[in-house]
């Protein structure tokens, strides 16, 4: 790999320890420390999520326009100084506030940090993204280790933890990105206003998946947020919380490279992937509705992890595919706005049904939402096999 992809790969583990110092454990500071109920914790978490959306968007459109160093530059300094703001200012309402700078903070900086590595690495194809992935992945392992033992001791030497960390991502971006030169792959020969019929029906095939997988990340998301509070009413310190994050994230690192080499051993296809991860996820759900003890929480955990590694990495492949060409940057902002509306979504939705029923009813709604996500996988692509069929039959 290059040199320049190495320092992203660099810049991109400590941006993700960073961060997960503190989002596995924002719902228990929102209920646990300022005394709020888990409905508003949730809102305050699609607030930050509803930001980031903006700040992707904001993000993609600047590194067009001025470059990849420059728009990580803005996103780091606009997350440093709202995370230096919370380290002094954390009670209610300044929380929500700085919450909300933080999202869009990061969420400028998360589309340029992929669109050079992808620019730098042209020859390595998909291999770029899957180091950029990976090292997000040991930054989640690395942030909730240390996040638990830290908020053991104190949540203020938590976001004291996270402003040094993003201070050292503006040093690494400062002296180490600003001789990256890219460029933003921009293709303006192509109309994205006449698509054609068959682009048309592309489209409608990846917003028929993409539904599944929105709700699919409105089920995972309450791991971060209910599920998270809950461990805590059942007395599950917060060391042993952030050591399911650290195992999530190393079970990714050492499992994505061998589950890829299986997936392509058996000629699995992405639809049955996605399937099968799907049908994973329901089992995790299962046992940790069942779940009274740190161990159980642990076994759901890794049975979570397996799932997601089947299918996360499956729907950008599948949006990678179906985009016409020249339209793949718009396919992929759809499926991370997806990833991103379930993440706004869950934290509110799981909130009120544990704060109006209980957490058996949130478990049997989740389950509910992964069966409608496994029939939308197997429909999505049905129109165009039918299409297919028909053109195969005229000729």
């Amino acid at each position: 790999m290059p040199r320049a992809l190495w320092l992203l790969i660099i810049g991109m583990v400590v941006n993700v320890t960073g961060s997960s110092f503190l989002w596995p454990l924002n719902t228990i500071y929102i209920h646990d420390h300022l005394g709020k109920s888990l409905s508003v914790a949730g809102i305050v978490l699609m607030l930050n999520s509803a930001a980031s959306v903006i700040g992707n968007l904001y993000g993609g459109s600047l590194f067009d326009k001025i470059g990849g160093y420059k728009s990580i530059i803005l996103g780091i300094s606009i997350t440093l100084a709202a995370l230096i703001g919370l380290t002094f200012w954390n009670g209610w309402p300044a929380y929500i506030i700085f919450q909300v700078i933080i999202g869009f903070g990061t969420g400028i900086i998360f589309p340029s940090m992929y669109a050079m590595a992808g620019s730098v690495w042209k020859e390595g194809g998909r291999k770029a993204f899957n180091a950029i992935y990976v090292a997000q992945n040991l930054g989640v392992a690395l942030g909730a280790s240390l996040g638990g033992i830290v908020a053991a001791h104190s949540f203020q030497l938590i976001f004291l933890a996270n402003t040094i960390m993003y201070v050292l991502f503006l040093l690494i971006a400062l002296f180490g990105y600003k001789g990256i030169l890219v460029n933003s792959g921009k293709q303006a020969t192509i109309d994205l206003n006449a698509p054609t019929v068959k682009n048309r029906k592309n489209l409608y095939s990846l917003l028929i998946l993409c539904t599944g997988y929105l709700l699919c990340w409105v089920a995972y998301v309450q791991w971060q947020t209910t599920i998270a509070s809950y461990t805590q009413e059942i007395h599950i310190s917060l060391t042993q919380y952030s050591l399911l994050w650290s195992i999530n994230g190393a079970l990714i690192v050492v499992g994505q490279p061998l589950l890829n080499g299986v997936l392509k051993h058996l000629k699995a296809t992405l639809k049955l992937q996605m399937i099968i991860g799907i049908g994973i996820f329901i089992v995790s759900f299962l046992v940790a509705g069942k779940a009274t003890m740190f161990s159980g929480f642990l076994v759901g955990m890794i049975i979570l992890t397996i799932g997601e590694m089947f299918i996360w990495p499956a729907v950008p492949t599948v949006a990678f595919d179906l985009a016409p060409q020249g339209r793949e940057g718009f396919y992929q902002g759809i499926v991370n706005s997806t990833a991103t509306g379930g993440r706004m979504i869950g934290p509110l939705l799981g909130g009120m049904l544990v704060d109006l029923y209980s957490m058996s009813v949130l478990f049997t709604v989740l389950i509910g939402l992964f069966i409608i996500a496994i029939v939308t996988t197997l429909l999505y692509d049905r129109r165009l096999k039918v299409e297919n069929k028909v053109s195969a039959e005229v000729f």
